[in-house]
């Protein structure tokens, strides 16, 4: 009984400083646990879906525990989001990047300092200098969590050799915990995660991968602007994102919207850091429309209204498209999701993977990861099964660790009639399954045999 009246007690505190901070009045699955694991300071791997909630699941232990944990992040973008959306909300926050002056990174430094600053965003890099350890070490921090943890293992689709550097924690800093958070990790990277990191018999989160709302749409493509245009036609002044290969290919489709009266912009790593980020911001003000991008667009991104996802080519690997799709939809209301697929993706995805270890002179283990994981979202083009139904079976194997492990429960599967053809595009194939919770039609266009 005790012990149930802590849990509660514990629960109705993590619930107050949800309602006080952010305004929700529940958790979403898993979130409980994540926090759970954070404030009784275990190791943990947590893998919940694009738009699952990860990061109020190292948001929230601070504050109950009154102390000073660190967030490793990727990316300067992603950082400085998350830093101006927690102190619009009264959070004590900062972050420490190679783009802030000196007159910031002092402020942000005697912040950090006087104790009262709750989550301190950092590059894997910064981290593990001297300097910073060295202040990790004098003001008592030991507890950290990395997003985007995928990064650390050769397994996963972004490997980041400097995410490696992150196995010092455990041997530099004493009673370290490590809190590891992905929206994307098989139980191979899941593993690799662990071991790379030297998280100590961690509890496992997994969530449930499906999205119900999510329409899949596979079609062969044809005429990349004719068939862009005739999905758009569906979502006139709605939120789309539009995923291309190559940065002179967003900037062609951009172009050709523009020129059609659609608010659109291009966006990629060739542009200057000021454009990309005015882009961003236009974005997810309402400003604009409609973005087409390489893979360097989404992260962070805080516009739960995206209607439409287009892939105007096959991504690289499953991990990307259910990443990239998962940016749809996160109201929770309908959202389409369509993908114009062709042999030659593949062919292209990997003479550009292969050109990247000849050039830098890598030993080839990262690249035969990269082609296993092309091969992958190859066979996800193939026809014959239910999208929702492979994506979920992709990501939740059961891990097979001894550490505690929960799984979110599979949503129940039946089939069910398709909807009335009025609603279905002439283009798209007849509903091969949809997911019975909640009731949204999802229909799944198979290439034609």
């Amino acid at each position: 009984m005790a012990v149930e009246n802590e849990q509660a007690e514990t629960r109705a505190a993590i619930l107050e400083v949800v309602r006080h901070i952010w305004g929700y009045d529940s958790l979403r699955p898993l979130q409980e646990e994540a926090v759970r694991a954070g404030l009784e300071r275990r190791d943990s791997v947590v893998v919940l879906p694009t738009g699952g909630g990860k990061s109020l699941c190292y948001q929230v232990p601070p504050v109950l525990a009154g102390r000073t944990d660190i967030v490793v992040s990727p990316l300067i973008s992603l950082m400085k989001d998350q830093v101006d959306g927690l102190l619009a909300n009264g959070y004590p926050a900062a972050c420490l990047h190679s783009a802030q002056t000196a007159g910031e990174r002092a402020d942000a430094e005697r912040f950090i300092a006087s104790g009262d600053c709750h989550l301190v965003f950092v590059s894997p890099e910064r981290l593990v200098t001297s300097w910073f350890l060295q202040t990790v070490e004098n003001l008592g921090i030991n507890t950290f969590s990395v997003d985007e943890a995928h990064c650390i293992s050769h397994w996963g689709h972004d490997f980041r050799p400097e995410y490696r550097q992150l196995a010092v924690l455990k041997q530099r800093v004493p009673g370290a915990t490590i809190h590891a958070f992905t929206a994307t990790a098989t139980e191979p990277v899941r593993e690799d995660i662990v071991a790379q990191l030297g998280l100590e018999d961690p509890t496992m989160l997994v969530g449930r991968f499906d999205r119900p709302n999510l329409i899949y749409r596979l079609i062969p493509r044809l005429d990349t602007n004719d068939q862009v245009r005739d999905v758009l036609s569906r979502h006139q002044g709605e939120a789309a994102i539009i995923y291309c290969i190559s940065r002179k290919d967003t900037e062609k489709l951009a172009e050709k919207l523009a020129a059609d009266g659609h608010r659109a912009a291009c966006y990629h790593a060739g542009l200057e850091p000021g454009e990309r980020h005015r882009t961003q911001e236009a974005f997810s003000t309402e400003q604009l429309d409609i973005v087409v991008a390489t893979v360097a667009f989404g992260m962070g991104i805080d516009r739960s209204d995206v209607r439409c996802i287009i892939h105007a080519a096959m991504p690289k690997s499953v991990e990307h498209y259910q990443q990239e799709t998962g940016r749809a939809g996160r109201d929770g209301l309908s959202a389409e999701c369509v993908l114009l697929h062709s042999p030659a993706d593949a062919l292209k995805w990997r003479m550009l993977l292969e050109r990247g270890p000849a050039e830098s002179g890598d030993n080839g283990e990262a690249l035969e990861a990269s082609l296993r994981l092309l091969d992958g979202m190859r066979r996800y083009c193939s026809p014959g099964r239910c999208r929702h139904r492979t994506l979920s079976e992709y990501f939740a194997k059961r891990t097979s660790r001894r550490g505690r492990a929960m799984r979110q429960p599979p949503a129940p599967f039946r089939r069910r009639p398709p909807p009335p053809r009025s609603k279905i595009p002439m283009d798209a194939a007849p509903a091969t399954c949809v997911w019975a919770k909640p009731r949204v039609w999802s229909t799944v266009s198979e290439t034609p045999r």
